[in-house]
């Protein structure tokens, strides 16, 4: 299934909001990678917000910079990845202003395109896990590090506005796999989705 590569991508403008609603809106829109020659996409279904140096659970907290996260405190429509657990890459969409360092968290996607790649990239697991976590798509997709810093239109990976659809629930709920502000209701999940991460 192609995933509509002659789409255009979001612009800057959309990523130039605050992190909560770019991430509730980033629900039903396709990401679409091209590495090495190989294309693989998937509908985001499950994204986190962090909203910058107000936000205990940010890499921006405080406004606290080094080399590790400075392209958090890029530009609208930029790309920040980062090592989770010095294991997994985790890829995250740039939202605000600039220096703001304010980011989206791409949590899960539904497999629609290249999904033999993904299979080959992930190893024995089933369908249902290719994507389901920021490192298992991340690793799906094959983003690393080289992708952080760079603006995501021009880069290898896109996002744009998926197919039209019958509309679908979009719930909010507490973030997971963090310690501080836990609670805060800045995890978005398309509703009734099985690709999602966790229930």
């Amino acid at each position: 299934m192609s995933a509509g590569r002659r789409a255009a991508t979001l612009p800057v403008r959309f990523f130039s909001r605050p992190a909560e609603i770019v991430a509730r809106e980033l629900i039903g829109t396709i990401m679409r990678s091209e590495v090495d020659g190989v294309v693989t996409a998937g509908r985001i279904v499950e994204t986190e917000a962090y909203l910058g140096e107000s936000d205990p659970a940010s890499h921006g907290y405080l406004g606290r910079r080094n080399t590790r996260n400075a392209a958090i405190f890029g530009p609208p429509a930029s790309w920040y990845v980062y090592l989770s657990y010095g294991m997994h890459w985790c890829a995250n969409l740039v939202a605000a202003r600039e220096g703001e360092a304010a980011a989206i968290l791409i949590r899960a996607l539904e497999p629609l395109e290249g999904i033999e790649a993904m299979r080959a990239r992930r190893g024995s697991v089933a369908d249902r896990h290719l994507c389901a976590g920021p490192g298992r798509l991340c690793q799906a997709l094959g983003i690393t590090r080289d992708l952080d810093g760079r603006m995501m239109d021009g880069s290898p990976v896109l996002v744009h506005a998926g197919p039209a659809a019958e509309p679908s629930p979009i719930r909010a709920g507490p973030r997971i796999g963090i310690t501080k502000a836990a609670d805060w209701p800045l995890r978005f999940v398309l509703a009734g989705s099985p690709w999602i991460s966790r229930p």
